[in-house]
């Protein structure tokens, strides 16, 4: 049986979005037959503010070992897991940049049919997390793509004084980087493994069309 692949697709500058990534995946390990890929989307920052910046630097070195993104990736994967942090109530520029090259993606239909969920974080509590996930889901609606969200079947999105929204996972990363709460770590991890669960069951058979 063929691994069904669910791609995380992120930006990390402080490495917060990063170890959201990390907890998706090991939600989607719990669905036998399905598997992660991390990839990142370029940074556009400049190399000298990168080099310049203590945590910048930190958070680059973490996520070395972490593939820069293709349209191929997007192509062909199964299912998709966003995430970018918020600025200004949406996502970021580095975000928007690549999600602006997937025209061709668009033309395909190559995303048509597929489950698709979302991440954010935020510097604070009200920083933009409802607006950035609802923000993004925009762009991949337009591709075909099918929502998911977190149901409030999951304990800790009710229980949750930090991150957790029912648009997708968040966290509260503070002013520099915030370890994720237990609750964070949660409901990332019921997120990926929804995700995939779903993307096993709509995996098309040969004979099938999109839906």
């Amino acid at each position: 049986m063929n691994k069904t692949r669910i791609l995380i697709l992120y930006y990390s500058m402080y490495g917060n979005t990063f170890q959201m990534a990390q907890s998706l995946a090991e939600g989607i390990s719990e669905i036998p037959e399905a598997e992660a890929q991390l990839r990142q989307v370029p940074d556009l920052l400049p190399e000298k503010i990168i080099l310049e910046n203590e945590g910048v630097r930190k958070a680059k070195e973490m996520q070395k070992d972490v593939p820069v993104a293709t349209l191929d990736d997007l192509r062909n994967c199964d299912g998709l897991i966003l995430g970018a942090p918020t600025r200004y109530g949406n996502m970021c520029g580095q975000m928007r940049n690549f999600l602006d090259q997937t025209g061709s993606l668009w033309q395909e239909g190559a995303l048509v049919g597929k489950p698709a969920g979302l991440f954010t974080s935020t510097a604070t509590m009200h920083g933009g997390q409802e607006t950035t996930l609802i923000s993004m889901s925009f762009t991949l609606l337009h591709h075909g793509m099918l929502i998911v969200g977190v149901p409030y079947t999951t304990p800790e999105l009710i229980s949750t004084t930090t991150g957790g929204t029912p648009y997708g996972a968040s966290h509260v990363a503070g002013m520099g980087l915030a370890p994720l709460s237990a609750a964070e770590k949660e409901i990332c991890r019921v997120l990926g493994k929804r995700v995939a669960e779903i993307a096993r069951k709509l995996s098309p058979s040969p004979s099938s069309s999109p839906l």
